[in-house]
């Protein structure tokens, strides 16, 4: 059983940075696709970014790309979010998931359904 734990949250003003990482523990994410969701006060947790298991192929949201990084470090098992030029609209918990995948498929998933592990979420505040 695969345990997530996101960690780098914190307060930033708006136009800075912050790098989450989500650790995993109990087995390998090696053959992991991985994503970041985030959810705000009052809204639905929103598809942020997802990884193939070889870090091959990303996904991003219309609303983060060019601002957010998604990258991971297998042998360390861990996936991280790099957000830069943050906005105030970006405030929301942040999740990291994850769902096994045969190694033979390089893809990744967009959506909640899709991930079966989740992590307790790290909140972001961005401040105007």
């Amino acid at each position: 059983q695969v345990q997530l734990v996101e960690s780098g949250g914190g307060l930033v003003q708006a136009g800075g940075s912050l790098r989450l990482s989500c650790a995993a523990s109990g087995r390998t994410i090696s053959n992991y696709v991985m994503g970041w969701f985030r959810q705000a006060p009052g809204k639905e947790r929103e598809f942020v970014t997802a990884i193939s298991w070889s870090g091959d192929r990303t996904s991003y949201a219309d609303s983060v790309k060019g601002r957010f990084t998604i990258s991971r470090d297998n042998a360390k098992n861990t996936v991280y979010l790099q957000m830069n030029s943050l906005k105030p609209e970006d405030t929301a918990v942040y999740y990291c998931a994850g769902r096994y995948v045969p190694l033979n498929r390089h893809i990744y998933f967009n959506t909640v359904k899709e991930y079966d592990i989740w992590g307790q979420g790290t909140q972001v505040t961005v401040s105007s």
